[in-house]
């Protein structure tokens, strides 16, 4: 199995595909929520950075999954950015291209191209965690191979979630969805108890997504402080490299420290569960 979207070998009996969400990099469409303090063209580069630590995760998930193999994956837009995520990505990654107007749609489309692919457990996975524990990837690929439906859930601390794995295409639980809202997670939850589908939640994790979560992406990468105690996050060598380049040839860390944002503390009362 390659991880290609387009061949035609089937998927390893109890093999579960991970999916990132991505979006091609592009300044001022990208990662905007993070400009200010990043600028549009740090913003694009940290969105490669993130995208190709989540796939170097996935890599590594699959040299200590227990009782099920992995396959890595892109669920790409828009429709054309396939040469820009060739490019930056490994041969291993599949491409499936999934592009709505609605991103329930898009997780959808997702879940069920990986399914039709011959995997038995389907992941969706967001491109804002690149120091997210691989554990967790493991524990979702993991408790995706036991017998019987289930799906796993990691919500995040805004109120969404940042992975959704299934072993069958329920539609319920993208339907209906107030997306990009803190509710999300919650939703999900409630219409899996109202088909009657078992849930196993991860921890919770951050999205890099706001000037709070860059302050603890720095504190995880360069000071070793782990959002969670009790979890080691994932290395992310590319946005390191990328922040280390960029505190050291740019005003960022002035910027990391303007008055006016919010401090990292508001961050740290949103650590998982201990």
């Amino acid at each position: 199995m390659t991880g290609d979207a387009n061949s035609s070998e089937d998927a390893a009996p109890g093999s579960c595909g991970i999916a990132v969400m991505g979006k091609a990099s592009r300044p001022g469409r990208t990662k905007t929520r993070l400009v200010p303090p990043l600028t549009f063209d740090e913003a694009a580069a940290f969105n490669t950075a993130f995208l190709k630590d989540v796939a170097a995760n996935i890599a590594a998930a699959e040299g200590v999954v227990e009782g099920s193999a992995v396959a890595g994956y892109v669920a790409f837009g828009p429709p054309g950015s396939e040469p820009f995520f060739r490019d930056i990505l490994p041969a291993s990654i599949g491409l499936i291209e999934a592009w709505y107007p609605n991103f329930g749609d898009c997780l959808f489309a997702a879940i069920m191209r990986l399914l039709a692919l011959g995997h038995s457990g389907a992941v969706v996975l967001n491109s804002d965690s690149p120091t997210l524990p691989t554990a967790l990837l493991a524990e979702t690929a993991e408790v995706l191979a036991r017998p019987g439906d289930r799906a796993v859930l990691g919500p995040s601390t805004d109120g969404g979630y940042y992975l959704l794995g299934l072993k069958e295409p329920h539609r319920a639980l993208f339907d209906g969805v107030a997306w990009s809202t803190g509710v999300v997670a919650q939703q999900t939850l409630t219409r899996a108890a109202q088909i009657g589908l078992a849930v196993h939640v991860l921890p919770a994790w951050y999205d890099v997504d706001d000037v709070a979560a860059l302050r603890m992406l720095r504190s995880e990468l360069q000071d070793g402080i782990s959002f969670a105690r009790r979890l080691v996050p994932h290395r992310a060598p590319h946005s390191r490299r990328l922040l280390d380049r960029l505190l050291r040839e740019t005003d960022l860390a002035e910027r990391l420290l303007d008055e006016h944002t919010c401090d990292i503390s508001d961050l740290f009362t949103l650590r998982a569960a201990e």
